[in-house]
């Protein structure tokens, strides 16, 4: 099959957030996707969408030139989804996992894509109770894409240890910083992506996964930075869902400049593959267990590194692009996690001051709340 490219000349953005569903009252998850489906406005129609369990709610932005854009986008559609989510006595969690509710009480969704998933995958399948946030930019040939991916794999670590926000699962505290990143490693095709040459290789590669039945389309290839040729964009998918707006913005911004100052070395006939691939899984390894108190290698020196060196140093690498992307004070907003903690961090401290699983989810809707309430306009008042 051909697999028609469709670039981009710009480092255009768009946005998934797999947002978790939650009673009002119990703070347990709720399978509960449809209600708010029924009520999503026609503008909205492409941008509201079930996922593989009822308790999730995928929220999409449009194309977006800009973080800004990105940011009124999402503000908008998360304002109209936490109202309507209050009148139907829900709450939206942004967390990577639900710290107490278990896998084995959520419901599968409808459809002949998720009955084929949980055929074939079983228990794997059924454990999928994990929520992230995936980020598209805009490239300018499947090649680049496929150059893109080899290259960002160096910087998937720090991406993932900068989201961390996954600690807790079925009440219990995993150990770990990212448990969502174990859970999708469980997939057949997730993970770090394999190094290819080109586009075409990518498309054999994808033909015979298909041909010989491993997978069932072109969207079971789940790695964790992947090209996608509908939209003409790279799509980094390694995060967990971050605790806030904030925190998302911060990272897209990351995203987009990381991924035009790639672009621009690929352009000046920069070597294709700088970090072997050992050193990107030792590298995620421990970003999972240990979030932004990781120790990582540095490709360039192999000398360990503190994760928040490593993300600072990323921040600088892009700065230049970030200022000419009109996204400079977005990617500032990194420091805040560097500086003050993941979601990771601070649900472990709330557990740690409560001893209670749902004082966690709590702590999580009311910081939501308390970021809603800042982002109000001086003035207004909410219906």
């Amino acid at each position: 099959m051909t697999y028609r490219f469709n670039a981009n000349q710009d480092y255009t953005l768009g946005v998934e957030l797999e947002m978790q569903l939650v009673d009002a009252q119990s703070m347990e998850l709720s399978n509960s996707v449809e209600k708010i489906l029924s009520l999503v406005p026609e503008k909205w129609a492409d941008s509201f969408k079930p996922e593989f369990m009822g308790s999730y709610c995928e929220i999409n932005t449009g194309v977006c030139r800009t973080v800004d854009d990105v940011e009124r986008d999402l503000g908008e559609k998360l304002n109209w989804a936490t109202e309507i989510a209050h009148e139907l006595d829900l709450e939206l969690v942004w967390s990577g996992t639900h710290p107490f509710s278990l896998w084995r009480d959520q419901v599968i969704s409808p459809g002949e894509r998720y009955a084929w998933l949980m055929n074939t995958m079983q228990h794997v399948a059924r454990r999928l109770v994990c929520f992230g946030l995936h980020v598209h930019v805009g490239v300018d040939s499947g090649d680049k894409a496929i150059q893109m991916c080899d290259r960002l794999l160096r910087h998937l670590p720090t991406l993932l240890a900068l989201s961390s926000n996954s600690p807790m699962w079925c009440g219990s505290d995993t150990g770990l910083a990212s448990y969502r990143s174990k859970l999708m490693e469980a997939l057949p095709t997730a993970g770090l992506p394999h190094p290819m040459r080109n586009w075409s290789e990518y498309v054999w590669l994808v033909d015979h996964l298909i041909e010989t039945n491993f997978i069932h389309s072109i969207r079971e290839m789940w790695w964790d930075v992947r090209p996608h040729a509908g939209f003409g964009t790279v799509e980094i998918r390694i995060m967990d869902m971050p605790m806030s707006l904030d925190h998302t913005l911060g990272l897209v911004a990351l995203c987009q400049s990381l991924v035009a100052a790639i672009s621009e070395n690929i352009n000046r006939g920069a070597y294709l593959y700088d970090c072997h691939p050992m050193i990107a899984k030792q590298n995620k390894w421990h970003a999972a267990r240990w979030g932004m108190d990781a120790t990582f290698v540095d490709p360039d020196t192999m000398r360990a590194v503190p994760a928040p060196d490593m993300a600072r140093m990323l921040i600088d690498r892009c700065s230049e692009q970030a200022t000419e992307l009109g996204c400079r004070d977005h990617l500032d907003r990194i420091h805040d996690i560097i500086d003050h903690g993941t979601g990771a961090q601070r649900q472990r401290e709330v557990f740690r001051k409560t001893n209670d699983s749902r004082e966690v989810v709590r702590y999580l809707v009311n910081h939501t709340a308390e970021d809603r309430s800042a982002r109000q306009p001086a003035g207004e008042v909410e219906n």
